[in-house]
């Protein structure tokens, strides 16, 4: 894919093209960017990455090899009635749109390889767990080609588009759970007189290397906690008093809530 036009110009595109310009995937000027009126938006973009700004969509729709849609749900139906004339019959859309399914999508601008996504706020950093469903017109060149789009910004999991619900409940905003849970053990270190910033390191790294630790030794996580849980110890009285509050059901529910929230949302 030669040319990319990025109709949005939000976080996520943004993290997006910093992924794409940091580790060269595709030249800054074959990147192009435009929003609803902001640009501001698109002259800061312009200036921190060297992609192109406009609003001549008539044009850059023709080059597009790739559109991807990355505005608010809200303004999806106005801009692609606005452009759905301007794209190429056989040009892929990828959206980043939550809750905007395909078929909504391709009543919109026609039968044509289409691409949904869900991917999160770690992609900043290059460490996005991306979700991505294709309907039946995407190619296998095409999946290659958006899978190396997007490993950009992190992993990448093919998904059925109806198991996006579970994927935005689980990993999009599955971070927001982890720094809920990082919050309650700072302020819980806090009253036992450690300063703020000792507090937080113990936390963060603590977590991190928990993580780590998950991704590199084949060992499921029960048997993980369960080695560092010796009976009648420090380990077994913090997990006993997470049982004692239901941690596991509340996020049980935590998950059930985030996923049938996005399909309320998706039929809204």
């Amino acid at each position: 894919m030669k040319n990319i036009l990025f109709i949005g110009a939000g976080s996520m595109a943004e993290a997006i093209i910093h992924g794409l310009t940091a580790q060269n995937v595709i030249d800054a000027d074959h990147i192009f960017v435009t929003n609803k009126s902001n640009e501001a938006k698109l002259q800061q973009l312009h200036e921190a990455y060297g992609v192109s700004a406009t609003y001549e969509l008539a044009t850059a729709l023709q080059q597009a090899d790739l559109v991807v849609l990355a505005m608010k749900p809200k303004d999806v139906t106005a801009a692609l009635t606005q452009v759905a004339a301007h794209i190429p019959a056989n040009t892929p859309v990828l959206s980043v749109v939550a809750g905007y399914a395909m078929a909504s999508i391709e009543q919109l601008v026609g039968a044509r390889p289409l691409a949904r996504i869900m991917p999160n706020t770690s992609a900043q950093i290059a460490l996005s767990t991306t979700g991505v469903a294709y309907n039946a017109a995407v190619d296998r060149a095409t999946k290659d080609e958006i899978t190396t789009l997007l490993q950009s910004i992190g992993t990448v999991i093919e998904v059925e588009e109806d198991q996006l619900h579970a994927v935005t409940a689980i990993s999009g905003s599955g971070p927001a759970y982890f720094y809920y849970v990082v919050e309650a053990m700072k302020e819980a270190g806090l009253t036992y007189g450690l300063d703020e910033q000792t507090v937080k390191q113990l936390v963060v790294e603590t977590m991190a290397g928990a993580s780590e630790m998950l991704k590199r030794v084949d060992e499921e996580p029960q048997l993980l906690r369960k080695k560092i849980t010796s009976p009648g110890g420090t380990t077994e009285a913090g997990v006993n008093a997470l049982k004692k509050f239901h941690v596991k059901e509340a996020f049980t529910t935590c998950i059930a809530d985030a996923e049938a929230k996005s399909r309320e949302l998706a039929n809204s």
